[in-house]
């Protein structure tokens, strides 16, 4: 991977088919994320841009977001002065990461308003910044970098701006052979590296490309020529100042996934080009962005969900152990009424007796452990006070070790859930935790969640054009199959493996739909990595959720049985919205 100044020069030349066009929507999907819905000469286009610390980047996509139902301050902000406006003008800054966006509109007062959106695309401190270039106010960030934080770079509402500091490195695009030459010669770096700490806007993997280049036409020497290198140098940069770009994407030679808005001879293995570097940018990330993000959101949910599976897994053995002991109430029985016969026998003191066992032909004796504190009658009155105890507490064992056995079956549905869980579905699970007594309601004192909120509901189209609706957390779950399924809908899920439920939306489907959602159900259990699941599946007529039962447990008849083995890429081509309810 390089986002590096060249795949910024890609995208920003990408962009410049958007000036004229009008902002028409924009949205802000996380922390990190703000989606501009553009209406240019190409049409109505999103325009994604991340100041994800992980993944900062701007490009098109076709991907679709969930919004929260209020939107962030920031995004309030943005809408404010941006929402409605004219793009004037996209531009590069030099050939850093850095993208300058002015747009135009008309302020309350009906004056021209202009603003500049700066998007810094820095790694870990990138950001996104509203600016009024008049004045050089911040009006916002979507991160804000106080003082306490950096003294030299402010970003909060009111400060001026300052731009990231220079790093006094020369413009590839604008040196010629005899300063490159000059320059190489005088390093003392190996040539990569002094390419890297030379020209603003070139990763290692582009420094790395030239090197390779240089080398190969150069009898291999590891430390080319300057002419060499140059010319290395040019064959890559001169397509770069054409604006003439082949996106690719494919595999280094240590098998990591790489991509480059220029042809790499790197790429071992995999390569695949693309018309856009947009297109490039989001078949390379994909759900990175995404799942990384749902991997930060997730860590506190599962770090106490595992707590509590271990904290009844502990509870289960306690209580076998328990079960163990209270079978032994027959025994403690025995013992005391043999003292009890046997009174005469024994003397205060001892700490033992053999007795005849009067209720076992095979035992013809018994010996007995006494308390040599109390009295023989006393003694016997302990065994018996013992085995009414165990007689009285096998009842409770048994209820405690249903109860807690469904409780782990209910903890590791959520686990499975949270493996496959989305932003949304994040909150979803984490609303039902608080539901369920789990976890205190974090929003108490806030908005409350009206109680006609839908959940996400995720739809599927199947080859043949059948609806397949799938759960992917216990309250979508319930919502597909006790409210939105119709009773001669068929039902699906994986047998005795936790998993999503999934509907088929019809009375009239094929082999191909039962065997894609079928897929679906398999996907999206516990069993995604296995081969021959079992999914069973049967009409919601015989589908019912027992009284008292926990979110999502259904019990059902009726059902039968296939086998199949999840297919990510079958999944993956299926058409797929994402809706609330």
């Amino acid at each position: 991977m390089a986002l590096d100044g060249i795949v910024t020069r890609a995208i920003v030349h990408e962009l410049q088919g958007c000036k004229g066009g009008r902002i028409s929507k924009i949205h802000q999907p996380n922390g990190h994320d703000v989606v501009l819905t553009l209406r240019a000469q190409r049409g109505n286009s999103k325009l994604l841009i991340s100041a994800s610390p992980t993944y900062p980047r701007v490009h098109f996509t076709e991907k679709t977001f969930l919004n929260p139902t209020e939107a962030p301050m920031f995004c309030m902000l943005l809408r404010k002065h941006c929402e409605g406006a004219i793009i004037e003008e996209i531009r590069q800054i030099g050939m850093e990461r850095i993208i300058h966006i002015d747009v135009r509109q008309r302020d309350e007062l009906g004056d021209v308003s202009v603003k500049r959106i700066i998007i810094e695309l820095m790694g870990r401190h990138s950001n996104i910044v509203l600016l009024d270039p008049v004045t050089g106010t911040i009006l916002d960030g979507i991160h804000h970098v106080t003082p306490s934080i950096s003294s030299y770079r402010v970003i909060m509402p009111g400060f001026s701006y300052t731009a990231p500091p220079e790093q006094h490195k020369t413009n590839p695009l604008e040196v010629n052979q005899a300063d490159f030459a000059k320059g190489y010669n005088e390093t003392e770096d190996e040539a990569s590296r002094w390419l890297v700490n030379s020209f603003s806007g070139l990763s290692p993997l582009i420094a790395g490309e030239i090197t390779a280049r240089a080398s190969a036409t150069n009898h291999g020497d590891a430390q080319p020529e300057a002419s060499a290198l140059w010319n290395a140098f040019e064959s890559v940069m001169g397509p770069v100042k054409e604006n003439s770009y082949t996106p690719v994407t494919g595999l280094n030679a240590k098998g990591k996934m790489i991509f480059s808005a220029v042809r790499l001879q790197g790429i071992q293995e995999a390569e695949k080009t693309y018309d856009t570097m947009s297109k490039c940018m989001e078949d390379y990330y994909g759900d990175k962005a995404e799942r990384d993000t749902v991997k930060q959101k997730v860590s506190d949910l599962l770090r106490f969900l595992q707590n509590e599976r271990s904290k009844n897994v502990k509870k289960l053995d306690n209580l076998n152990k328990d079960l163990l002991e209270a079978d032994d109430a027959e025994k403690y029985r025995l013992w005391g009424e043999l003292l009890f016969a046997s009174l005469h026998q024994i003397s205060k003191g001892d700490k033992s007796v053999e007795l005849v066992n009067f209720y076992d032909e095979d035992q013809a004796t018994i010996t007995i452990t006494l308390d040599p504190l109390l009295t023989p009658s006393d003694n016997a009155q302990r065994y018996f006070k013992r085995y009414n105890k165990y007689k009285n507490s096998l009842a409770v064992i048994h209820e405690q070790l249903g109860k807690t056995k469904e409780e782990i079956v209910y903890l590791d549905n959520l686990l499975q859930q949270l493996s496959i869980a989305s932003m949304n579905d994040i909150e979803e699970i984490r609303e039902e935790l608080v539901q369920q007594g789990y976890l205190r309601d974090r929003n108490k004192k806030g908005k409350k969640k009206k109680k006609n909120d839908r959940p996400t509901v995720h739809q599927f189209t199947s080859t043949e054009g059948i609806d397949i609706l799938v759960g992917k957390n216990n309250l979508q779950n319930e919502y597909v199959t006790n409210r939105l399924a119709s009773a001669n809908d068929t039902w699906l899920h994986t047998k005795d493996i936790p998993g999503s439920h999934v509907v088929i939306r019809s009375t009239d489907f094929g082999e191909a739909t039962l065997e894609e959602a079928a897929q679906l159900a398999a996907y999206f259990s516990q069993a995604k990595e296995s081969s021959s699941v079992p999914v069973d599946y049967t009409f919601i007529r015989h589908v019912r959720k027992p009284s008292g039962a926990k979110p999502g447990f259904v019990i059902y008849d009726h059902q039968k049985t296939l086998f199949v083995t999840p297919n990510e890429e079958l999944v993956k081509s299926l058409p797929s919205t994402i809706k609330n309810g």
